[in-house]
């Protein structure tokens, strides 16, 4: 199984959304993708229609030990994809956690433990901040994408991130490797979407992905419809953006669907 983490320690970067509408591509050309929700606030399992009444297990009773991902994992309205819900206990686990044995590795060993061709891909939805849910995701990755807005602020933070992995690289897990950076929020209007644009590009050359995803008010509208944005509206520059740079992901796995 392919393990995707999706990370990024700024808030309000699309981070979810870019899970979501990546785990609905892959499932719509045929892989069996599960997306775990390792985020307390829970937006990926809202975005995808799974209310609260059906988290019965959760990605925290998975980390805690209590139960194993299959288990605990709930089909989605999206044939072929399942997802690995998140609760507010979650918030909890960062505490919980401190106590347990080799606390950095839960998500990992959970994972191992996964029977062969359950699934295909797993993407990680990690929560916005380097503490121990987001480097359970990283530990128990073997590839990191990470969804960075067009602005500013989101430059400063990107090389934070990047010494993380170098240290959970080095402690943990020497196996993960940066997938690429997925350009988001573009405003094609504002001049500093491209120039931030042009300079991560000109920092980290091909790490980068070629498809930019644009500021788009149906993908915004996606998640209060409890639908991924590829199933709201499929026709939008949105959904557009993620079917191209689900293309492009593909290209960069180590293993491709004949869809492809």
């Amino acid at each position: 199984m392919i393990r995707v983490a999706v990370a990024n320690q700024k808030g309000g970067v699309g981070k979810t959304t870019t899970a979501i509408n990546l785990a609905t591509a892959l499932a719509a050309i045929g892989w069996k993708v599960l997306l775990i929700d390792l985020d307390p606030q829970g937006n990926a399992s809202t975005g995808l229609g799974v209310n609260q009444a059906s988290r019965e297990l959760s990605s925290y009773d998975v980390l805690i030990g209590n139960a194993g991902v299959v288990e605990s994992a709930v089909q989605t309205r999206v044939p072929r994809l399942e997802l690995l819900p998140a609760t507010m206990d979650l918030s909890g686990a960062e505490v919980e956690l401190v106590s347990l044995e080799d606390r950095a590795r839960r998500m990992e060993r959970a994972l191992d433990a996964v029977p062969a061709g359950r699934w295909d891909i797993c993407l990680m939805d990690c929560p916005p901040s380097l503490g121990l849910l987001t480097v359970n995701g990283l530990v128990a990755a073997r590839h990191l994408l990470v969804p960075l807005q067009c602005e500013f602020f989101a430059l400063e933070g990107l090389s934070q991130l990047l010494q993380t992995v170098e240290r959970i690289r080095l402690a943990f897990n020497p196996e993960l490797q940066i997938l690429g950076i997925a350009l988001t929020m573009f405003d094609r209007r504002n001049k500093l979407s491209q120039q931030v644009a042009d300079d991560v590009r000109a920092c980290l050359g091909r790490a980068v992905f070629d498809t930019v995803v644009p500021r788009n008010v149906r993908l915004s509208e996606a998640p209060s419809h409890g639908l991924p944005a590829l199933i709201y509206d499929l026709k939008c520059s949105g959904s557009e953006a993620y079917v191209h740079l689900a293309r492009e992901l593909m290209g960069r796995l180590p293993r491709q669907a004949e869809a492809a």
